[in-house]
């Protein structure tokens, strides 16, 4: 008997500590990113913890530096809902409009890395990392997804199979 309860207290304890690791790590990974108005209104709580943003790209705010090597550039307000980015006419025209909107909320993005290939006017950053106390969002990853104009061109190798 004494047996028998020990392995359901194990088994108890080891339940517990599962259901502790997935609740403690689905508030940080649950939303998947943030809008950079939903980052403004964070305050200086943004500082606290990392954060996944996203935003249309400013080209004429783009400034790389090889000798460090570091690229800063600004991200405008987009919409988080898909719905939203379908019924506002598809992703190509919400960054469009996102980057010519002079009203949109900003975020100064700081990257100390090499310049990404796709980072250009228009396109879709998905910034990773945390606010900084400057003011400005120190990535460590960026990914980047050109407009959708962009990328329904194939090229010439893909349309000749």
């Amino acid at each position: 008997m004494a047996g028998k309860t020990k392995f359901i207290a194990a088994a108890l304890l080891i339940v517990a500590a599962v259901a502790y690791l997935i609740i403690s790590n689905t508030g940080s990974t649950a939303h998947f990113f943030l809008t950079v108005e939903e980052v403004r209104a964070l305050g200086n709580a943004a500082s606290e913890r990392r954060l996944t943003v996203s935003g249309a790209v400013l080209g004429d705010t783009i400034d790389y530096d090889a000798s460090v090597p570091r690229v800063t550039f600004t991200i405008v307000q987009i919409p988080a809902d898909p719905r939203d980015v379908s019924q506002a006419g598809g992703l190509a025209k919400v960054l469009h409009d996102a980057a010519t909107n002079p009203d949109a909320p900003r975020l100064e993005v700081v990257l100390n890395d090499v310049k990404p290939d796709l980072l250009q006017h228009e396109a879709q950053a998905i910034v990773r990392g945390q606010m900084g106390e400057d003011g400005r969002f120190w990535a460590d990853e960026v990914l980047l997804k050109c407009p959708s104009r962009y990328a329904e061109e194939l090229p010439a190798q893909v349309e000749d199979r």
